[in-house]
């Protein structure tokens, strides 16, 4: 449960940092999703999924 708490964790950092950093590019993204193929979306989901898994495996192999 604490690996679950710290994942989540840094989920935060990362998230907070972009709306910190660079809150103008972060609604020009917002802006421009709409036009994006649902495809090309769901294709990036399972991209990003599969590299988190696969770098958990790594991290913890």
């Amino acid at each position: 449960m604490s690996d679950f708490l710290t994942g989540f964790a840094f989920f935060l950092i990362i998230e907070g940092l972009v709306y910190a950093l660079a809150p103008l590019v972060l609604v020009e993204m917002a802006k421009r999703l709409p036009y994006v193929p649902e495809y090309q979306l769901r294709l990036a989901g399972v991209a990003s999924v599969a590299m988190g898994v696969g770098l958990v495996w790594l991290v913890r192999g």
